[in-house]
């Protein structure tokens, strides 16, 4: 049985200047949470709005494989995508008050994604929005429909958007850094709500987070992305016991470790930035910021096996 999600050699480009996806190869399983990881402008949202055919005009897209239950997404109509969208596939977006309609109530926003998929009667769409309000752990739900998003708090709006993406029971959940923009006590109710939900609905959820301890506790597998690429990938575990690439290993270095980063030592980090990298680019894009490069970094790298699921980008094979 083929995977839920498969992504096979993704490239995403913005007006023939900037390659912002490069080759990314990743799946999601049934029941599966599969984190995409790295820091911002890495390619990760890019990554999402291709799979949801959301990219900006001008984006150019193309992969060897892009399929959603065996369904191939390139080439599928507007009208296609658009009954898979919010239907059999959800999105929720970093920021929730801009992706709330300021001028609509919560609940002829969320009783809008039923009645246009589904095809429900009002009473029963506002029925289910209620009843999944309630799950997410809002109170007073029935109020809360007819209030708009102004009125609520970071946190409630963030509650919404995940029960709005639930509306009609979709297989497939793409959060995109879904805690960002909240404090850190609601970043963990989110956590655990999405994770919760995800376990008892069986969905497969592709996770997009920069923050490894998020990626510890609910992910069973990870990718890496690197200025376009899925520069290693494994289960969580092996991830984090035998990191290969560079770059995951400073990902690893920077997060601190209870009892063991002692408050008189600066914090670990990874010097330069992110390259902004244009067509036709060769050979690694984290050498200029890579302790172990050399001048044959700059052609092909290979990628390597370092177990079973794990792979790795790198001219070093271990």
């Amino acid at each position: 049985m083929s995977a839920l999600l498969e992504i096979e050699q993704l490239e995403v480009s913005f007006g023939g200047r900037t390659a912002a996806v490069r080759g990314a190869s990743l799946s999601v399983e049934r029941g599966e949470t599969h984190c995409l990881v790295g820091e911002s402008g890495c390619g990760k949202s890019v990554t999402a709005l291709s799979i949801m055919n959301l990219l900006t005009r001008g984006a150019r897209r193309q992969a060897t494989r892009l399929a959603f239950e065996g369904q191939e997404l390139q080439g599928l109509s507007d009208q296609g995508m658009a009954h898979l969208r919010g239907n059999a596939m959800a999105m929720i977006f970093q920021e929730p008050m801009t992706s709330l309609n300021p001028a609509y109530t919560v609940g002829s926003q969320m009783t809008e994604v039923l009645r246009r998929h589904r095809h429900a009667s009002q009473k029963s769409a506002t029925d289910r929005a209620a009843d999944l309000l309630a799950r997410v752990g809002i109170t007073a739900p029935g109020m809360r429909l007819g209030q708009f998003p102004h009125q609520l708090s970071g946190g409630l709006r963030q509650r919404v958007m995940i029960a709005m993406a639930l509306m009609c029971e979709p297989k497939l959940l793409i959060a995109d850094e879904p805690t960002t923009a909240l404090d850190v006590t609601v970043q963990a109710q989110i956590l655990r709500l999405l994770t919760q939900l995800q376990r008892d609905l069986g969905l497969g959820m592709l996770l997009i987070t920069h923050d490894l301890g998020i990626v510890a506790r609910v992910a069973h597998r990870v990718s890496v992305m690197y200025a376009g690429e899925v520069v290693e990938s494994a289960a969580t575990a092996a991830l984090f016991a035998h990191p290969k690439h560079p770059y995951t290993q400073g990902l690893l270095r920077c997060v601190p470790v209870p009892g063991k980063t002692r408050r008189d030592q600066p914090l670990g980090s990874i010097p330069g930035t992110v390259p902004r990298i244009g067509p036709g680019f060769e050979g690694c894009a984290f050498r200029e910021r890579c302790g172990f490069a050399d001048a044959t970094c700059a052609h092909t790298i290979p990628r390597h096996a370092a177990g079973p699921g794990h792979e790795f980008l790198c001219r070093l094979p271990a």
